[in-house]
């Protein structure tokens, strides 16, 4: 029976590449980690992991080991959502993760009022611009914005999300407004490291759709730092409006080149293909749907 207990501890020294990693993951120390691996595998006969002073690597025995148990792990995921759907209420964990900005702006405003509602939930907020791997990483739900790489994912649409080029007027007032998309070539053009549509900026021009490569002295990979370095007159950038429409509408920043629309992008709530979807999860996702559905209140405010 012990050796079913450190099962986990496998499984997350192979999602992590650590034990390093896993001790985080599990909130136990490197050592006993290290402990349960080495006895596993004296108490097994046979060596899992390859281990070297940079990474750690699974062998062909632990490679085969881990589909087992790692098959075994979700089928008792399955078990837990089956009973979780003959419950009358919905309870326990859920895990959620949003992009960093999106979710501070439009997501964990609304969440107050869903567990107001549903008390005997316990949720557990994750943001990060990156896109995580929602099974590797324990998640219940995620949110993501613009096209979707994952096809194992269930994915129900929340809202669209539209983008600008924008830029302040003080910094059209020092270096001119652009006229063309040529134009942009003399600019200081600001980027979002984690821009899921590549290094290159794509535009729906008078003439169909026309592709331009920005060059500036700015790369973040948070988009609420590019829009304070928009505010401070650093350069011109694209944007998503649900982050610069209050700076729009207030004349902190300029729309530019209109003639010129950005891709229209989506914002999906995902979540892995589950045999049984737990109580907690349809909760959730039937009110996020609710409050991005056209026409309701909040829906009017985070569009505008």
């Amino acid at each position: 029976m012990d050796n079913f207990a450190t099962i986990p501890f496998f499984i997350a020294v192979v999602e992590t590449g650590s034990f390093s990693g896993a001790a985080k993951k599990l909130s136990v120390t490197k050592s006993a980690v290290s402990k349960r691996i080495s006895q596993f595998e004296a108490d097994l006969g046979i060596r899992l992991l390859n281990r070297t002073t940079r990474k750690l690597s699974l062998t062909e025995a632990g490679l085969k080991y881990y589909e087992y148990v790692r098959a075994a792990t979700l089928l008792a995921k399955e078990g837990e959502d089956a009973i979780s759907n003959m419950q009358d209420k919905a309870q326990g964990i859920l895990r959620l993760t949003a992009p960093m900005v999106f979710g501070r702006l439009h997501i964990s405003p609304l969440l107050p009022i869903f567990l107001k509602n549903n008390p005997q939930i316990e949720l557990h907020l994750s943001m990060d611009d990156k896109v995580v791997d929602l099974v590797e990483n324990s998640f219940d739900m995620g949110i993501r914005i613009g096209q979707l790489s994952d096809s194992s994912l269930i994915a129900r649409p929340l809202a669209p999300c539209s983008s600008v080029l924008c830029a302040s007027p003080a910094y059209l007032q020092k270096f001119g407004t652009p006229e063309t998309l040529e134009d942009l070539a003399q600019h200081n053009c600001l980027f979002y490291s984690y821009y899921r549509g590549g290094a290159t900026w794509t535009f729906d021009g008078p003439s169909g759709p026309e592709r331009f490569l920005p060059r500036g002295n700015y790369q973040v990979n948070n988009s609420e730092v590019l829009y304070e370095a928009l505010l401070a007159g650093m350069g011109v950038c694209q944007m998503p409006k649900f982050i610069v429409g209050p700076a729009l509408a207030d004349g902190r920043l300029v729309a530019l080149l209109p003639e010129y629309k950005l891709p229209l992008h989506h914002i999906f709530a995902v979540y892995p293909q589950r045999r049984f979807m737990p109580e907690k999860m349809r909760l959730l996702l039937e009110f996020l749907i609710q409050c991005f559905n056209e026409g309701s209140d909040y829906r009017v405010r985070y569009e505008n």
